[in-house]
């Protein structure tokens, strides 16, 4: 997880080439990139004032970060290194605070719609079925379901585990746990159901579903980026979002609660990867070389795909059909404009491949 300075907090305007291309939609887009773009800076300053300036942690695609304590005290789920880390500045009884915050992120539930990440509010619920019940273990190998369970947890972390370092203005006081070393396939075990409920519904591979969604946010369902994309497949409601709503006779975009929702994530991402490889690029004839395309076009847009081949649309199809798939792949991993773009593909496609062998 990286952090960030508050004055260097960019929000790319993403726009796919699915996008409505009149003044209206345009403008639309702006401002409601624009609105999140003020707010994400607004939060950052608070933290930035608060923990200064090279301290500042923000939540991401892959990482779960919640403040709480008037921004005193701080839950860092980092998913991809299968660590949580709480920290805390407050002046006075930090193991107190600590201790609460442990069990809260412990025990808290399964509801990413319920939690305002980008304010300090106390806003998360202990469930009876934790979100992490599984992924993390106490110091006797035993799941944390129970507040009692966490709680004798907490006390044994806080006796052999905190640690203090000094930021120069600031002591920071931390504990740091493990997660499980499978805890992935946890989660993806988790969303199992509604992504072969998706795939049937929509007519996409599983594998590619699961692909998309570990490489998108290692299978958070608190996922948000710095381009507003949110949930399990980093669903954009203004670009992604409203084209499939548009597919399915519906005006508008979805909400963030609705992308938020585990299952409305995986059948929203999902519509949109089949929008795109029946329409949008339902022009390229082999189906690897599509899958390719499809791939590359979720992260970055499908025009994008098609301009690295010809900027005439039919042209394009035409280049792509008169390769081979490793072809294909091979420019679309190395010619690609987007750096971000090239990767994703090798990751995506890395991905599937390690889920068509289950």
């Amino acid at each position: 997880m990286k952090k960030f300075l508050a004055l260097a907090l960019v929000v790319p305007l993403l726009i796919s080439c699915s996008s409505k291309k009149d003044d209206a939609y345009n403008e639309a887009f702006v401002k409601d990139t624009n609105g999140f773009d003020i707010l994400m800076g607004q939060f950052a300053h608070n933290i930035e004032n608060i923990w200064g300036m090279k301290e500042v942690l923000i939540a991401g695609p892959k990482d779960y970060v919640k403040y709480t304590d008037q921004y005193l005290t701080r839950s860092h789920i980092n998913f991809d290194d299968g660590t949580i880390t709480i920290e805390t500045i407050a002046g006075t009884e930090p193991a107190a605070h600590l201790r609460q915050a442990i069990i809260n992120t412990l025990l808290m539930g399964d509801d990413p719609g319920s939690i305002d990440l980008y304010s300090d509010a106390n806003d998360v619920v202990i469930s009876k079925e934790p979100f992490l019940y599984g992924q993390v273990v106490d110091n006797t190998g035993q799941p944390i379901r129970w507040e009692g369970r966490a709680s004798k947890f907490a006390d044994y972390l806080l006796q052999t585990r905190m640690k203090s370092r000094s930021t120069g203005l600031k002591i920071v006081y931390s504990v740091t746990i493990n997660l499980v070393p499978n805890h992935l396939d946890k989660r993806a075990h988790k969303y199992l159901g509604m992504v072969r409920k998706a795939s049937k519904k929509y007519g996409v591979d599983e594998s590619l579903i699961l692909a998309i969604m570990q490489t998108e946010s290692s299978f958070n369902p608190y996922a948000v980026s710095h381009a507003d994309a949110l949930g399990l497949m980093q669903v954009v409601q203004h670009s992604a979002g409203v084209d499939v709503f548009k597919s399915q006779g519906k005006w508008g975009k979805p909400s963030r609660s609705f992308l938020f929702d585990p299952e409305s994530n995986i059948d929203t991402g999902t519509a949109y990867l089949a929008i795109l490889q029946e329409s949008y690029l339902g022009g390229i004839d082999n189906p690897t070389s599509r899958r390719y395309a499809v791939i590359t076009a979720y992260n970055g847009g499908a025009g994008s795909v098609l301009r690295v081949f010809n900027n005439d649309k039919n042209r394009a199809f035409s280049i792509i059909n008169s390769m081979t798939p490793g072809d294909v792949y091979q420019v679309l991993t190395t010619r690609h404009p987007s750096a971000e773009s090239r990767h994703y593909l090798y990751k995506v496609n890395t991905a599937q491949k390690s889920y068509r062998r289950r």
